[in-house]
């Protein structure tokens, strides 16, 4: 019973942030501004106006960060590049001093014994680029290429797993259909559009990825296992054309080669025919899938909702999330088990898990506590190693987040972090959940027998 939450050697136990939520600083040292920059500038797009300009200053607090880490015990890190900071044009000049910053941040973590994982695109689309079409321009693969080279060239001796796009069903469902996102467009026939070219653009960078990387690369998707909120038939075909539309809408193209039918059926003439030689692109072999998972969805029938004609309900007697997602660990084993199933048991990280729960004010010298966070983490990384003695192939686990931060358009009003940020002082405080990630990081999970 000793290794009953043992998990495999070399597991990485890590934390995830993305760089318009953390970083601050955006238009510092020659950086080029984001759709972010310019959307949360934008009245009425987040709550209370909030931006990234200051966030959780990373960009000039990155050395503390980094030592908040290595006492957490993690051995790898999860965190994305802005594009704009390497080429503030998207293409074209490399801004030195931006990419600078990320080599300091690769070295540092090093010399931490700390992994970096690094993801090229969390949503921080260059506002030069998408001035030129941004993801509705078939180019952009072309640009993407570009600036993913660049980075490989740089960071690559060092940095040994790799990230493409982060979440695209995101990007596309509230940047392109419902306007919540960046750029905040309101239009059916973007979608499938943004959709395609994003699948487009990972698949060039895996391939430039080919010719100078010596790693691994892979994308990551969020999941969320879809359930009917009742036994009716049109429940049931809801709940079928939600999992189309948001989970395997982007799996289907880079491990089969072809997108669900059903999506062509709920897009209608909004959804093109695409060229044959764009599947094999799409179909590009990857190294590793991330999976972000946060909750599970029951649907009922919607006719009014496009484009899948389903809406969530809410459960009565169920735990829920300041952001509303209900706690349902159990979803997170049947997830990764039908990973295994449906796509050939790929290698996986779970590159974002976590919860935003309500946080008690800071009190000098007294303990954070964040008992449903604690709960919530403990477990989700349970679910995670049942789905391990079940055969998923699971290589790491990454807390969402490392820090509270900017969560897009809700602003600072919700609080994922495992560390608590006071944003008018910046000063960083341990909450109970990051001192139980620390026993079951440097445990490799069997601090989680005291449990049971």
């Amino acid at each position: 019973m000793t290794n009953l939450f043992r998990f495999p050697q070399g597991f990485l136990w890590g934390c995830a942030t993305a760089a318009y939520q953390i970083e601050g600083s955006p238009l510092a040292d020659g950086a080029g501004p984001s759709i972010w920059h310019r959307f949360s500038h934008t009245p009425g797009m987040t709550l209370n106006g909030d931006t990234g300009d200051v966030a959780c200053d990373h960009y000039r607090r990155m050395e503390e960060d980094v030592h908040l880490m290595a006492g957490l015990g993690l051995n790898s890190y999860r965190f994305s590049i802005s594009w704009g900071r390497v080429l503030p044009e998207g293409v074209g000049k490399i801004n030195e001093k931006g990419l600078d910053f990320y080599d300091r941040l690769v070295d540092r973590l090093l010399e931490n014994s700390i992994a970096p994982m690094v993801t090229l695109y969390h949503w921080d689309l260059p506002e030069s680029l998408d001035n030129r079409g941004g993801w509705l321009n078939r180019r952009i693969d072309d640009w993407f290429a570009e600036y993913a080279r660049v980075c490989f060239k740089r960071l690559d001796d060092r940095v040994k797993l790799w990230v493409t796009i982060n979440e695209p069903w995101v990007i596309v469902d509230g940047g392109y259909l419902h306007g919540t996102l960046a750029p905040g467009h309101r239009n059916l026939f973007e979608a499938p559009l943004a959709t395609h070219n994003l699948l487009r653009a990972h698949g060039r960078a895996v391939e430039e990825y080919r010719e100078v990387g010596s790693h691994q690369i892979g994308i990551v998707v969020n999941i969320e296992p879809k359930f009917a909120a009742s036994d009716l038939p049109e429940d049931l075909e809801a709940t079928g054309r939600a999992h189309a539309y948001m989970n395997r809408q982007y799996l289907d193209p880079i491990f089969h080669g072809t997108y669900p039918e059903k999506l062509r059926e709920m897009f209608g003439e909004a959804w093109p025919d695409w060229p044959a030689k764009d599947f094999e692109l799409l179909r590009t072999p990857i190294d590793f899938l991330g999976l972000n998972y946060y909750t599970r969805g029951v649907v009922r029938h919607d006719p009014d909702r496009i484009p899948e004609k389903a809406s969530p309900v809410r459960r009565k007697n169920a735990t829920y999330t300041e952001t509303g997602w209900e706690v349902y660990p159990r979803a997170l084993t049947d997830t990764l088990l039908w990973l295994k199933s449906n796509y050939a048991n790929p290698v996986v990280y779970i590159t974002e898990n976590g919860a935003a729960f309500y946080d008690p004010p800071v009190v000098e010298g007294e303990r954070l506590e964040d008992p449903l966070r604690q709960s919530y983490l403990r477990k989700h990384i349970q679910a995670a190693h049942a789905a391990i003695d079940a055969g998923a192939d699971l290589r790491g686990y990454f807390v969402w987040s490392l820090l509270d931060n900017l969560e897009w358009s809700n602003g600072y009003s919700k609080r994922f972090g495992i560390i608590h940020v006071d944003y008018a002082t910046q000063k960083r405080t341990r909450k109970g959940s990051a001192d139980l990630y620390q026993r079951i990081a440097q445990s490799n999970g069997e601090h989680l027998r005291t449990f049971q």
